[in-house]
């Protein structure tokens, strides 16, 4: 349950990429209507929509926000988003996972398309790449707040499956149907976490660096920058040097 976690490679955090606040609140927004709508519209009763409202609050949207989100859900109201994966591939290679809530499922696909052909990417047809994939649940915590030791310990009596630290974070991984009871445990010994959520964790990983990942970067900031998209995964990987190169 030791190693050393490339995963901010691998997913891009839109919270480092989004420009406007009020688009980030959208996107939860959108997340916690369909929490709210597939279960009660209680985070306490309901365990997916109890993530969300905490990632919502992590990112620091008001609380008038988040509660109008379940308001709204509760009383019928507001659209009804369809969650939609597309797959596709980047430059080199690379496999791309794109997970979107969408309340026209045109729109969405005519827009998902052509930001992979305008970027040097390809959409392909469903499952195109996620057998490349497994789907966990995944917990992170900051790696500033908690000691690795404490954090192992407690994962494993949480009943996770792995965790992955570097200077950065505490990534723990899980079974996708234990995600939910291992938050809780977790939260119960180390505190609120900064995300817990479903993931895709990439069986290989793909080194991309030069010309090749500034394209990437274009074509996963073009995706997450879209309305409908909600999270953009990959089986990337980017050096330490690659990015400084790139945030700079």
């Amino acid at each position: 349950m030791a190693g050393h976690s490339k995963f901010k490679n691998i997913m891009h955090r839109k919270g480092a990429q989004d420009k406007k606040r009020s688009a980030l609140f959208s996107k939860l927004s959108r997340e916690i209507t369909v929490a709210a709508k597939s279960g009660l519209p209680d985070p306490e009763m309901n365990p997916r929509l109890r993530l969300a409202v905490q990632t919502a609050q992590k990112q620091s949207m008001p609380k008038d926000n988040i509660q109008r989100a379940i308001d709204k859900a509760a009383g019928g109201e507001g659209d009804n988003y369809e969650e939609i994966r597309y797959e596709g591939y980047g430059p080199n290679g690379v496999a791309i996972i794109v997970e979107a809530l969408t309340d026209n499922r045109n729109r969405t696909a005519t827009n998902v398309r052509t930001i992979f052909s305008k970027n040097g990417g390809n959409l392909g047809g469903p499952n195109a790449v996620s057998h490349g994939f497994d789907r966990l649940g995944l917990i992170e915590y900051s790696a500033d707040a908690l000691d690795e030791e404490k954090v192992l310990e407690a994962a494993m009596e949480a009943g996770a499956d792995d965790i992955q630290s570097d200077e950065e974070t505490h990534s723990i991984w899980t079974e996708a149907e234990q995600l939910h009871e291992v938050a809780k445990a977790l939260e119960g010994a180390l505190g609120e976490p900064e995300t817990a959520k479903l993931a895709w964790r990439p069986h290989l990983e793909v080194d991309v660096k030069g010309g090749d990942a500034d394209t990437l970067m274009k074509l996963i900031d073009a995706l997450d920058d879209d309305d409908d998209v909600q999270t953009v995964w990959g089986n990337y990987s980017l050096s330490d040097e690659e990015l400084e190169r790139l945030g700079g």
